[in-house]
């Protein structure tokens, strides 16, 4: 059953445009390109076994580059795009380059301390960032003669690129180069005394997640047509975290459930108090205790289609 179960999660929202207002429309948006973002992750965590907290660096960094590129030079917002993941990609592979030769929190503080940096940049940066300010006026670019201002079109934009996303994933995880990363995870000692070169495939696997965090950030630029750096702070990372393991790590579909939620209860909690904080943490932390698999994770093992 729940072999296609995510099958007829797409199917509903395929059609969910048809029955939701422009701001539900928005935040389904929001959920589909956040969804990309943590799955980008999950490839580290769950996969991988490396645990990042600077994710948000290649996240914030696609987006500046898709608002910045079209802003001051009039780059469309396709090649904005483009620009996003390639600067993405290169970026993951310059600290996944340094991050690697550590490994537990000595590589979690290592990718923050990345992210921090690029944090201080756009801040002070202010002539192209605008600072704390933000930057915007994005000119959005069209699809199929409709622009992206429609946010009927938008939707289905980020709609096709998390399917694409849990398509290329889930062919990756399960190619010989998935089980390469999950030996990894697994037991990095005995995959190195097997011959696998450890740190070049835990490289490659930071610079995919990378340029997948990318795509989701320059999916992110286009639909908020605005960027500011709490793209970049450090609690987008956290935020992105939870994610992955609310919805359940290792499973690809779990953290885009694990998105889904978080963002649906920012939205709902964050109406009612000012302390939604609060009751999120404790949710999450419940979550934890009750599902240590997350959310997806838990459906499965009861299903008994995860080991």
């Amino acid at each position: 059953m729940t072999r296609f179960a995510p099958l007829a999660a797409a199917a509903l929202l395929a059609l969910a445009p048809a029955v939701l207002g422009n701001y539900g429309i928005g935040l389904l948006t929001e959920c589909l390109i956040f969804a990309i973002f943590a799955m980008s992750l999950d490839l580290l965590i769950g996969y991988t076994g490396l645990l990042s907290f600077g994710h948000a660096a290649f996240f914030g960094l696609s987006a500046y580059a898709v608002v910045t590129l079209n802003v001051h030079l009039g780059v469309n917002g396709w090649l904005g795009l483009g620009a996003g993941i390639v600067l993405s990609t290169m970026f993951a592979v310059l600290v996944g380059a340094v991050s690697i030769r550590v490994s537990g929190i000595a590589f979690l503080m290592v990718t923050l301390a990345f992210a921090q940096l690029v944090f201080s940049a756009a801040l002070k940066w202010r002539d192209v960032t605008g600072g704390t300010d933000g930057l915007g006026g994005l000119v959005r670019p069209r699809l199929f003669g409709s622009s992206l201002d429609n946010r009927v079109t938008m939707f289905y934009l980020a709609f096709a690129c998390l399917v694409a996303s849990v398509w290329a994933l889930r062919r990756l995880v399960a190619a010989p180069l998935g089980s390469v990363f999950i030996g990894i995870k697994e037991n990095a000692a005995r995959m190195h005394a097997l011959g696998y070169k450890v740190q070049r495939f835990r490289l490659l696997s930071f610079t995919i997640a990378g340029a997948f965090a990318g795509l989701a950030g320059g999916l992110y630029g286009l639909f908020n047509g605005y960027i500011s750096t709490d793209a970049l702070n450090w609690s987008v990372s956290g935020d992105v975290v939870i994610m992955v393991i609310l919805g359940g790590a290792g499973t690809i579909v779990g953290p885009a459930i694990g998105a889904a939620i978080f963002l649906v209860m920012k939205d709902v909690v964050s109406s009612w108090t000012d302390h939604w904080m609060f009751l999120i943490g404790a949710v999450f932390i419940a979550c934890v205790m009750v599902l240590p698999q997350g959310v997806w994770g838990a459906v499965l093992q009861v299903t008994g289609r995860r080991r």
